[in-house]
């Protein structure tokens, strides 16, 4: 869980650090990273829940 948690912050800071450079270039491959990352971080989220509800459950 404690990984799992450093993990997910990590992937959220490098997101974001992505969308600064971003916002300080301009150039548009930063951007598309921030949002590779963030979309790889909402599923990976979405997994870590699902497999602990399923294991609530069962």
């Amino acid at each position: 869980m404690l990984i799992f948690r450093w993990i997910a912050t990590l992937l959220l800071l490098m997101a974001a650090v992505s969308f600064a450079f971003y916002v300080g270039t301009g150039q548009a491959r930063y951007k598309r990273w921030g949002l590779i990352i963030l979309k790889w971080t909402v599923i990976a989220g979405f997994v870590f829940f699902a497999v602990f509800i399923l294991g609530r459950i069962a």
